[in-house]
């Protein structure tokens, strides 16, 4: 498992998962929290089953986080290159982003088992509605961190329901003192 100072951001990478994942959806199942919730997952499944995070994005612990640090940036940069438009419609009284991918993603920075698995959270979180999912991704990653704070990869083993056991504990209790985050 790569350590949190191992872990290096990829923005090329995580822009072309953002473009990817607007692409795999309809406009009306993806909005932006739900497409928070994607990447975050996907970031966090990958990190659990290779010891590498996906793109290596901060997710934030906000309300209704987990929230992607640059995702804003990389929506932006889509928009301007004309690969995707956003459009805001009325929902419940709020206004929602609708992401429309307007070109095929091209792009090798996505291996094959990157897209599957992309594919695969983005067709479980848009089953659910985004108060659901945000529910379910408020499990122990995100209670790790407090408010504002940068959730740890090391903590991704509470995203699953199952037990894991006491090298897995010994390990994650390794990490946050060599990290400082426990005494």
């Amino acid at each position: 498992m790569a350590t949190e100072q191992d872990i290096v951001f990829d923005y090329p990478k995580f822009r072309a998962a953002v473009h990817f994942v607007c692409h795999e959806c309809t406009p009306e199942e993806l909005g932006r929290v739900k497409l928070h919730k994607i990447l975050y997952f996907a970031d966090f499944l990958h990190y659990l089953g290779t010891g590498e995070p996906l793109t290596g994005e901060d997710y934030i612990k906000q309300q209704f986080g987990p929230t992607a640090r640059h995702l804003n940036r990389a929506l932006r940069d889509l928009q301007a290159e004309g690969l995707l438009e956003i459009r805001l419609h009325p929902f419940y009284g709020y206004e929602k982003q609708e992401f429309i991918s307007l070109k095929p993603p091209v792009s090798n920075r996505l291996a094959d088992q990157d897209r599957a698995l992309l594919k695969e959270v983005t067709g479980f979180v848009c089953r659910h509605t985004a108060s659901e999912i945000s529910e379910l991704s408020h499990s122990e990653p995100w209670r790790s961190a407090n408010m504002g704070e940068r959730i740890p990869y090391f903590s991704a083993g509470g995203i699953l329901p199952y037990e894991i056991g006491d090298e897995d504990f010994k390990w994650v209790e390794d990490e946050a003192q060599r990290l400082g985050l426990v005494a």
